[in-house]
């Protein structure tokens, strides 16, 4: 049973630093893949205040990067980029306590609860908090989404071998 955990003992600096530069490059990759979605939905001039553009992004947030992260795994043959996720729950958790500490006011989710503050900015499409100017599903959702999605597909890249 402990053969098959991983622990850094007996891996050279050499390696820890390989390791650590192809995890900075797969999370690179990821959320350039996000930014690539989001410049190609903002060709078409989506409508800010309908929710179905915002669905389908968050959608294609998931399943792209999955399959990036499938095609760049299968490429580089490693497997640090199953761990990707790792990035998209730290900065999930950052934002998190980033918009919990923004000043609310009219207009701006000024009686929500903590957690209705939350989902307000990074889940609900048709009633914003208005906090993060309003950007809090590109921040808090959609880079952690695409990191996660990244690191379904470099698992499955490796579960297929």
């Amino acid at each position: 049973m402990t053969e098959d955990f991983e622990v850094s003992q007996g891996k050279s600096i050499g390696d820890l630093g390989r390791e650590a530069v192809w995890f900075s490059i797969h999370t690179i990759l990821a959320i350039l893949t996000l930014f690539g979605i989001v410049a190609v939905m903002w060709t078409f001039h989506p409508d800010p205040s309908a929710s179905s553009p915002k669905l389908l992004a968050t959608l294609l947030s998931l399943v792209i990067p999955l399959v990036v992260g499938f095609i760049i795994t299968k490429i580089s043959n490693n497997d640090i980029g199953r761990y990707v996720w790792i990035s998209g729950l730290l900065i999930f958790a950052i934002v998190c306590v980033w918009v919990i500490d923004l000043p609310t006011g009219p207009g701006l989710c000024e009686h929500c609860t903590l957690m209705e503050r939350l989902w307000r900015t990074f889940f609900d499409f048709q009633h914003g908090s208005g906090l993060m100017g309003g950007d809090g599903v590109l921040i808090g959702t959609w880079i952690p989404l695409s990191l996660f999605g990244y690191a379904i597909g470099s698992k499955f890249a490796l579960g297929s071998e």
